[in-house]
């Protein structure tokens, strides 16, 4: 990539001019001028921060995406092989690439930054550490801060131009306007009396929301709801409880898994008598959705929708689009007795479902674990439904919700049996087993983010059906007795693979693996053919089923979630809800914190400290189980480590101990981690 500027290529670096690296781009994006042709060599005219004219006739090859938001656009743009570097909070599909990680979003590692040899860098407003560092670097630093949802556009549109994608650019941009526009639509249609006052909070720690300039708030307005008007402007600001009152929030929603602390939060003497909190109308959403500008806003604003408003939203007769089947994908099942198998796509009360169907060419009988056995079969599938028709499926209910499904795919409950998931039908795995003439399919989705457990442990709240869904179907009749028998295989598969994924519980992740979630359920097909009886574990029926539905639900987690058992150990810590900033908050004084913090990003990106890590991981799992006894070698170790970060060996006093609870091994582990820094940075740990 190349700056030109008035014509003439400048002196200095191989790319860039000493001093002209340090592009600040935001809303002056706005007016930048934009001068591009058809030809390979389009040239690009930016202003600077310091209103100077840059023109970039190349685009970058080599990206590192500090901004998370841009780092999904940058995706969708069909960039991603360019990514070198990405932040801890960055999920890049693994079939795009493998980029490095190189820290924390607050405190990126400058030197792994390096290690990347980028040749642009994306940064956010507070990374004023990495901005001054490659200021002179002769290395592009670009600023795209998104202050409101139409930045989106012009941030999209920027990025089209810098890296010749602008036809790419403008479809996202279209689709992006199309989104908002449908929900505006529907939105429009409840009463001024029925829109309801709306905050988000920033923390689940103090009482913070975002200023009346967030782009947060154009989320709540586009939404159908109220935002409040502080007087004050900023990412987050702090509110008082006379303020907050007087606002009296008729919904509130906070971002991330810890809904435990959040409810703790506005359950505060004063702070619970808003009527969002009397009624109850707490949301939490993901972090990735509710803290990003980009192209998946559109999404998380219909879902807020929704979420406020489930009963107005769910009226069939405000739909503003054609209830309709879109599409229809082919798969191909060797099976004599299926007629055909399809990924059909729908639009359901306005928003885009995918239906797996299965059609026999005789009624077949099936087992399931949402419906019992069922005769008469002639259709089986696995229906996904997207997360802003979640609030509207619960308020539905099963029936209801089910019945809308079959009449727009022109399905009879009679002789239909489905399964219903949360898990994007996109993701589906589609697994084969055979044994000389025995063949059995198995068709999984699979989702663990949101409610994977461990029974026996973890506390039922609720029921909704469908987040990790398996069909198997073989090319012999099964009896009643190897149909209910496969239902045991199948289960024991699925939670075999999820352990060896280390699935977390979502209720005490810190401690317990999961053993399925909340809402799976199998469907087993009787099938047609020569009869089998056993679908044991000894028997080769319960061997392939075992194999395919393993293979099945590993794979269908890594498409949807992207979880694979080799993944980095910082991604691990926070499937525990493992907050390093919580623990050093709750164990080192003020001024100690942000260098230790650093440092510890810094260290964990280091394979030899990952790997130990690791190690704590897992003998804190048997720990707690009652399998390890004895930890004295594991201290050997600790004190290995303490000393190898420090320099020296520790005095005792020097040891520093963590208030944080957990369980002991990984207590152990992050005390010799984080004894060792506060050595080697003694002038930042004085108390």
């Amino acid at each position: 990539m190349r700056m030109v500027r008035n014509g003439k290529r400048l002196p200095g670096k191989k790319f860039y001019h000493k001093g002209l690296s340090n592009l600040s781009v935001s809303l002056i994006l706005l007016s930048a001028v934009l001068f591009h042709t058809a030809s390979a060599n389009a040239a690009l005219n930016l202003t600077d921060a310091w209103n100077r004219p840059l023109t970039i006739t190349q685009p970058p090859q080599r990206i590192v995406s500090l901004v998370p938001g841009v780092t999904e656009m940058l995706l969708a743009l069909g960039l991603g092989e360019r990514l070198q570097g990405v932040t801890i909070y960055d999920h890049v599909p693994p079939q795009t690439g493998k980029p490095a990680v190189v820290g924390g979003f607050f405190s990126p590692n400058l030197q792994a930054i390096e290690q990347c040899r980028p040749d642009c860098i994306f940064v956010a407003d507070l990374q004023k550490e990495v901005q001054q560092r490659f200021k002179d670097s002769g290395i592009p630093v670009i600023n795209l801060s998104a202050r409101a949802v139409q930045d989106i556009f012009a941030h999209l549109r920027l990025l089209g131009a810098l890296f010749q994608q602008e036809s790419k650019a403008e479809e996202l941009c279209r689709h992006l306007q199309a989104q908002l526009d449908l929900i505006g639509k529907k939105t429009a249609q409840i009463p001024p009396v029925k829109k309801l006052r709306v905050v988000r909070l920033m923390s689940n720690r103090e009482m913070l929301t975002p200023g009346d300039d967030s782009f947060q708030n154009d989320f709540i307005r586009l939404a159908g709801g109220i935002p409040p008007t502080w007087g004050k402007k900023g990412p987050v600001v702090p509110v008082t409880l006379s303020e907050w009152q007087q606002f009296n929030p008729q919904a509130i929603f906070a971002c991330g898994h810890d809904w435990k602390r959040f409810h703790q939060l506005v359950q505060q003497p004063g702070w619970q008598e808003v009527e969002g909190v009397r009624q109850g109308r707490l949301l939490t959403f993901p972090c990735e959705l509710t803290c990003r500008a980009s192209v998946r806003t559109a999404d998380f604003i219909s879902w807020l929708a929704t979420s406020l408003y489930p009963e107005e939203l769910s009226d069939v007769r405000k739909v503003v689009l054609k209830q309709e089947i879109l599409a229809r994908k082919p798969l191909h099942l060797d099976l004599p007795y299926v007629r055909q198998t399809e990924v059909v796509t729908s639009r359901i009360l306005d928003f885009e479902h995918k239906s797996l169907v299965i059609d026999f060419t005789t009624p077949v009988q099936v087992i399931s674990t949402l419906e019992g056995p069922r005769s008469g079969i002639l259709t089986a599938g696995n229906h996904y439904t997207p997360p802003p028709c979640w609030p509207i499926s619960h308020y539905l209910g099963l029936e209801k919700d089910r019945r809308l499904v079959y009449n727009v795919l022109k399905k009879t409950e009679g002789k239909t049996s489905f399964l219903f998931t949360g898990a994007d039908m996109g993701n589906l795995s589609v697994q084969k087993a055979d044994f000389k003439d025995l063949k059995l399919y198995a068709l999984v989705t699979a989702g663990v983010e949101s409610n994977a457990l461990r029974l026996s442990q973890d506390e039922g709240r609720y029921y909704e059906p469908g987040t990790i869904n398996i069909i198997v179907l073989s090319n012999y009749r099964l009896s009643p007795r190897a149909m209910s028998r496969a239902l045991i295989a199948v289960t024991e598969a699925k939670t075999a693979a999820l352990q060896d994924l280390d699935i977390r519980s979502t209720e005490q992740p810190l401690t317990y693996q999961a053993t399925g979630t909340g809402t799976d359920n199998s469907i087993v097909v009787g099938g047609q053919g020569k009869t089998l009886d056993n679908a044991g574990g000894h028997s080769k029926l319960g061997e392939l089923i075992g194999r395919a539905v393993y293979q099945g639900v590993r794979e269908a987690v890594g498409k949807q979630n992207g979880l694979g058992a080799r993944r980095p150990i910082w991604q691990r810590l926070q499937e525990r809800r493992l907050d390093i900033y919580d623990v050093i908050t709750a164990s080192l004084p003020p001024q100690a914190r942000p260098q230790i913090l650093q440092a510890w990003e810094a260290v964990i990106l280091q394979p030899r400290y990952a790997g130990f890590l690791e190690a704590a991981l897992s003998l804190s799992d048997a720990w707690e189980q009652g399998q390890v006894q004895d930890l004295e070698a594991f201290k050997v170790w600790c004190e290995s480590i303490s000393q190898e970060l420090a320099g020296r060996p520790l005095k005792q006093e020097e040891e520093k101990a963590l208030s944080t609870e957990l369980p002991l091994p990984l207590k152990m582990a992050g005390q010799a981690i984080i004894s060792g820094l506060a050595v080697k940075y003694p002038a930042t740990t004085k108390q």
